[in-house]
């Protein structure tokens, strides 16, 4: 992706250099040539759409957020990339898309479904700040109105676009109370002190985990019902599309089985995607797949405000501030025989080792090392390899405890979804008011994606009743 070239002066900032803001090398990493990516956040309201407050909310709420709302990622004459403050035409931001009126829902649903593809292809224009709001009036089996905000990823993160989203919204039962949160971390877990034991462990781990995750960068995945090995595939339609878990059932596994709730959800994407893949192809299950998981590097226990985020001393500042880890997904040898909660242990055993090391860390600084020796578009290059190579990528985030509203109009579901990735599956879950909706972004002319989330659902059916049935696991 390129962008707008104006002239800097690498001197002092003067008259025209004083409302740029020099991009963060994350930034710069996944707005490239070789890597743009945007994230997509979906609101399913419980009412339809009186959209007559929708310019007033993005004029005084949305664009004070942050100044990068507001500005032009442009490069400058030698390559660097800097903020632009421009003036922002709300018009150009907003999209309504028109069909027929009084269709069945069934309809809608269709037409959602390819509208939402559309967007995920669409590239942001680059002479304008890089966001897009669509306000999808009609009803489907799922909502009254749909609204679905589009940022590109050098804004921020998951974290900062949708604490950024969460800021628009308010408690639906009192506005004047703030949105609660469970915790992303326990506090013993933040100020907890590690034995000596602990210490060397962390120790083999992180060479362990290290040297396994350059190899993985070279190693390229097998070409399966789930990766379609072809270039390019960024580029190719995708479907996006849905299921939802009860939170409290999750629960109830973890209670038997240890560990915590993206143990359990991951063990059972996992087994889902065993299930689909030998469905779809038989002996496919034992294909070489890994998947990246997306982790928050932010050392804060729950969502800080937008004001937290800004300030110099946070712990959870705006902006990119992720990592991701290599997880190979268990083998399938005889799925109908075989216990499914093998598949919830061996995800608490792996991500459980991988979080109790400092890949993530070294990772990082093997990463602005090749940035400061090669500049931040090979190095983007090479961060797109190594997504490319994998075969998925699976990210989560935390949502509000009780119903929230947008401009007074119930948000009855939450989901979200990382676009224009170079891989044919990414997996995405957010919670929200005692349920997990788990996103599924598929390569179109690949997977099968209403099989896909059949194979979720069983998965899930399966785990959830054979840990009733389960000995208590820690």
């Amino acid at each position: 992706m390129e962008y707008s070239k104006v002239p800097m002066r690498s001197s002092s900032m003067g008259e025209e250099d004083e409302h740029l803001e020099p991009s963060t090398p994350t930034g710069q990493y996944y707005s490239s040539s070789s890597l743009s990516m945007s994230i997509l956040a979906v609101l399913e309201l419980e009412i339809p759409i009186d959209d007559s407050q929708t310019m007033s909310l993005l004029e005084n709420v949305f664009l004070p957020i942050n100044p990068r709302f507001s500005s032009l990622l442009v490069t400058g004459e030698n390559g660097e990339k800097h903020w632009k403050k421009v003036t922002v035409n709300l018009d150009d931001h907003v999209k309504v898309p028109l069909f027929e009126e009084g269709l069945p829902v069934e309809c809608y649903d269709e037409y959602l479904q390819e509208y939402l593809s559309k967007i995920a292809m669409e590239r942001l224009p680059q002479s304008r700040p890089l966001w897009e709001i669509y306000i999808f009036k009609y009803p489907t089996s799922n909502a009254a109105g749909t609204v679905v905000f589009k940022l590109h990823h050098a804004l921020g993160d998951g974290y900062s676009l949708m604490g950024a989203l969460f800021s628009c919204l308010q408690r639906s039962d009192n506005p004047s109370l703030p949105l609660a949160f469970p915790k992303i971390r326990s506090d013993d877990y933040m100020n907890k002190k590690k034995s000596v034991f602990e210490t060397l462990s962390m120790f083999k781990n992180t060479i362990t985990d290290f040297t396994w995750s350059l190899w993985k960068g070279m190693l390229e995945d097998h070409a399966s019902p789930i990766r379609s090995a072809k270039e390019g595939v960024e580029f190719r339609p995708v479907s996006i599309s849905t299921v939802t878990f009860s939170l409290d059932q999750i629960k109830e596994i973890k209670a038997k089985l240890g560990g915590t709730l993206n143990d359990v959800i991951v063990g059972v994407i996992f087994y889902g995607i065993r299930l689909y893949m030998e469905t779809a192809s038989k002996g496919a299950g034992n294909a070489r797949s890994t998947a990246l998981v997306l982790l928050n590097t932010r050392e804060i226990t729950t969502y800080q405000s937008v004001e937290e985020m800004g300030k110099s001393e946070t712990k959870g500042p705006w902006g990119n501030n992720f990592g991701f880890i290599h997880v190979s997904i268990p083998n399938a040898t005889n799925l109908d025989n075989s216990d499914p909660l093998e598949f919830v242990f061996e995800a608490k055993e792996m991500i459980t080792k991988k979080k109790n090391s400092l890949v993530v860390y070294l990772t990082g600084k093997l990463i602005d090392l090749m940035s400061k020796l090669r500049g931040p578009e090979e190095t983007s290059k090479y961060i797109r390899d190594v997504i490319w190579k994998s075969s998925m990528a699976i990210s989560n985030l935390i949502g509000p405890v009780e119903k929230i509203s947008l401009a007074n109009h119930p948000v009855k579901s939450i989901y979200f979804m990382v676009v224009n990735v170079p891989q044919s599956l990414m997996v995405t879950m957010v919670s929200y008011m005692g349920k997990m909706k788990i996103a599924v972004g598929a390569e179109k002319e690949l997977i099968d994606h209403t099989l896909f989330n059949a194979c979720l659902d069983e998965a899930f059916e399966r785990i959830f009743k054979s840990s009733i049935d389960s000995v208590p696991r820690d």
